[in-house]
């Protein structure tokens, strides 16, 4: 790539008018910045991730390698490995020259029902900064630009573009800010996102204080601040408040809106100028100013060898064993296993939302343990674990033109114009957000047809009427949104299903005709100047739309009926349990922790019938299990990716061990945690717990017990920790202790060390952590060299940082649960 380092942003930003400076602040399309010839300015393209990079289609795009999930990531706790999975998306962003992926996501667990916390790390500020900078760090290294999301106090969906997060400001500074100063600190990334929030009364995307003040001002931020799309909700306010870019295009509240502004004096121009400057500089940095950039043309493939062992290889290294007695982990070759539950015949990969990718396939745990031992898996389904219907899977429709897995898709306009016909297509299509079609689509139909014949389940996902004719059955349904909130008809559109009877080889024809409307409904809709903003109205003629077809679900009884013989033939019986993208989604929130269904009672059932019972746990986020104490392991696989079934099985059979430690504390019920609601009252989201969050709150009693501390994790191996020495030399403290393998097996062990300072009015928290590999039987000194920003705490009364009071104690630990250590700190 040519060096930019020649160019003068600001000297090509003095050479253009007003009107073009303005033009270049909104996005052009859906993913994309406009080119500006005059200056060398090329098209900046963006996609989202962070478990993969999308593209610039929001859906049916190219197929692209489908990644473990944040927080199955973050579970390993090291730095080498979130830079690599850094690289290996810029790769996979260089093979579809983009410029700028739209990750990390940085926002905390605050409460395990947020429905988005799958994209993100973890519970800790420490925790998630560090593995963010390193992420920021690997992605940056080859060119391609990160951009931390979202700023800030967004740990929740309910609500989520009109809600207020009421936040003190020692909460905001030393949680909710933390990892964003971190990254900036460390890894300098070249964008953030503005969230759809407001945050103690003002909207993210118009946020002096946090935005000017702090991440420009006090962090001396270089880079470019976006928005959310569709977040803006006006000109002035949010240009003055900051905000460099408004996605996404062609329209939004700026354009016009802003040339007045600033003409009127509302706004100088030299704010629009700073804006403009900052998109060059980004431009710049990824090869899209000036020479643009070359890309290479021999990256690997998502469905090449190498991907499939580092994805496989990674989704491993962050599973978790929670519980493992009498050592039933890792399992013999040989061992006949009962597989039981619908979540290893189709197992959960990704969430949903905008983290979603189109991947080359997923990879079932039905799949991956057959592979390895073959006849002696005997597979049994599940019970129903949705409550929603899922589009048709490919091989249980084919297309009836190809008679290849998928379906026949035809996108017609209002005069019946043929505007896209695709063969082989996936069962859902996105409509109306991202098109690039002459006219409107107003109509789409789906034709497939069904593998099996008699009951089958048929329905239609997404808002307009709806036409199915299935087996001679004709149905017709009018689908519209709850109205909860802006952009359900593409992140959770509505579904309706009816079960009828076919014969062999029927056809399911099903056409939905768009809701019309001469206009879209978007934040720019909204008055300049107003908090109208992010409007709850649908977006008209927009949305995902997708086919229903599957066999009628069996009555739960008879399901748990044979799981249970099938368990009591075998030596031990694995039960996958666990969530789906209805509860780990952008845009939906949960209401609870237990697993949907009748999963407790299949799980309970077989293992009053099995010799031995292992539960691996399909979700990305901490679950209930009442069952605990009649298991005898638990594997927690987060949402492993598309190689998921391959990392699960070795997993199971310890080819690879999973020496994950959580991320997340898990409650031991539902509401035992220190901050639970995430619906807002009368507009506002109080963030009542403060600075108590997970396992800060557990540890002061302001919580029950949980089931599992933050940094539990057993691995294949025993410990034991000896020798804990404290050095103060340093502007931190460094704890070094030697840890030796018990084991019978060459393990990883993570030693964590947390303070606990000296006033109970100050919370508990991580410090710092260190791991190493060591062989069976050996010793190894370990040094953990705790962060000094964790000895600060934010001063409101001075509107700065101060130390925390000398003395306290440092806990040496394997997870807040099993603390090995504990030193004294020196007092003045």
């Amino acid at each position: 790539m040519t060096s930019q380092t020649a160019l003068d942003p600001a000297a090509l930003v003095a050479s253009l008018p007003l009107e073009t400076k303005v033009r270049l602040l909104t996005g052009a399309t859906a993913f994309t910045l406009a080119p500006e010839e005059s200056i060398g300015l090329g098209e900046v393209r963006l996609s989202d991730g962070p478990t993969g990079v999308r593209g610039l289609k929001f859906s049916g795009g190219r197929t692209v390698a489908l990644f473990p999930n944040a927080t199955l990531l973050a579970s390993a706790w090291s730095e080498e490995s979130t830079t690599e999975v850094g690289r290996l998306l810029a790769e996979e962003a260089l093979a579809q020259q983009i410029h700028v992926v739209l990750g990390p996501t940085i926002n905390l667990h605050r409460s395990v029902l947020g429905g988005r916390l799958f994209e993100a790390y973890s519970e800790d500020p420490l925790l998630t900064g560090r593995l963010a900078a390193a992420y920021v760090r690997g992605l940056q290294d080859l060119g391609v630009g990160a951009c931390l999301k979202h700023l800030v106090a967004n740990e929740s969906e309910t609500e989520r573009n009109t809600m207020n997060s009421v936040v003190d400001p020692a909460t905001l500074r030393e949680l909710y800010l933390l990892p964003f100063e971190i990254a900036v600190d460390e890894s300098d990334p070249w964008s953030v996102m503005a969230a759809y929030n407001d945050v103690n009364g003002v909207p993210a995307t118009e946020h002096h204080h946090v935005v000017n003040e702090v991440l420009k001002g006090e962090w001396g931020y270089t880079g470019l601040v976006m928005s959310d799309w569709f977040a803006t909700r006006t000109a002035a306010p949010a240009a003055a408040g900051g905000l460099d870019l408004v996605m996404p295009g062609p329209d939004g509240p700026w354009g016009d809106a802003l040339v007045a502004a600033v003409r009127s004096g509302e706004l100088d121009e030299s704010v629009v100028d700073d804006h403009l400057r900052r998109l060059l500089v980004l431009a710049a940095r990824v090869g899209a100013l000036g020479d643009l950039r070359d890309y290479p043309d021999d990256l690997p493939a998502p469905d090449s060898a190498v991907r499939r062992e580092q994805l496989t290889r990674l989704a491993a290294a962050g599973m978790t064993v929670l519980t493992n007695a009498d050592d039933t982990l890792p399992l013999a070759r040989g061992t006949r296993v009962a597989l039981v539950g619908r979540h290893a015949l189709e197992t959960i990969d990704m969430g949903g939302g905008s983290a979603t990718v189109n991947p080359p396939y997923q990879v079932s745990v039905a799949e991956g343990l057959t592979a390895l031992l073959g006849d002696a898996v005997d597979v049994v389904d599940g019970v129903e674990v949705r409550t929603r219907p899922v589009p048709a899977r490919p091989g249980f429709v084919v297309d009836p033109d190809t008679g290849r897995p998928g379906l026949h898709l035809t996108l017609l306009a209002a005069d019946g114009t043929v505007l896209d016909e695709r063969h082989d297509a996936p069962s859902t299509v996105m409509v109306g957000f991202d098109d690039d079609f002459p006219q409107a689509v107003a109509r789409v139909r789906f034709r497939a047809r069904v593998a099996g014949e008699g009951a089958l389940e048929v329905g239609a996902i997404g808002v307009g009427r709806w036409q199915v004719t299935a087996g001679g059955t004709e149905l017709a349904w009018t689908l519209a949104t709850s109205g909860t909130g802006f952009a359900e008809e593409m992140l959770a559109p509505p579904t309706r299903t009816d079960q009828v009877h076919v014969g062999s080889d029927a056809v399911v024809d099903a056409t939905v005709v768009l809701r019309s409307s001469t206009r879209s409904v978007t934040v720019g809709d909204a008055d300049p100047g107003t908090d109208a903003g992010a409007a709850a109205e649908p977006l008209a003629g927009v949305g995902l739309f997708g086919l229903v077809a599957r066999p009628a679900p069996e009555a739960e009884d008879d399901v748990i009926t044979r799981a249970a013989a099938a368990a009591a033939q075998a030596d031990v019986a694995v039960v996958v349990v666990g969530l789906t993208e209805e509860e780990e989604t952008e845009s939906v929130d949960k209401s609870t922790i237990a697993l949907p269904g009748a999963q407790d009672a299949l799980v309970r059932a077989v293992a009053a019938a099995a010799r031995r019972t292992v539960v691996v746990v399909n979700a990305a986020t901490p679950v209930l299990m009442p069952w605990l104490d009649d298991v005898d392991a638990v594997l927690w696989a987060g949402l492993p990716g598309q190689e998921g079934g391959h990392a699960v099985a070795a997993a199971l059979l310890g080819d690879q061990e999973p020496t994950g430690r959580l991320v997340t504390t898990f409650p031991a019920a539902d509401g035992a945690a220190p901050a639970w609601s995430v619906t807002p009252v009368d507009g506002d989201l109080e963030y009542t717990e403060g600075r108590f969050v997970g396992y800060r709150g557990h540890w002061a009693d302001r919580a029950p017990a949980p089931a599992f501390w933050l940094g539990h994790g057993l691995g294949y191996a025993t410990w034991e920790y000896a020798d804990a020495t404290l050095d103060t030399d340093g502007d931190a403290p460094a704890v070094t202790v030697t840890v030796t393998n018990t084991g019978a097996r060459t393990s990883r062990e993570v030693v964590q060390v947390y303070l606990e300072p000296a006033s109970s009015d100050e919370p508990v928290r991580l410090v710092g952590w260190a791991d190493a590999t060591v062989d069976a039987g050996a010793s190894a000194r370990v040094t953990v060299t705790a962060d000094a920003r964790m000895w600060r705490r934010w001063d409101e009364a001075a509107g700065g940082w101060s130390r925390l009071a000398d003395g306290g104690r440092l806990l040496v630990a394997r997870g807040l649960g099993d603390v090995r250590a504990t030193l004294a700190l020196p007092t003045a």
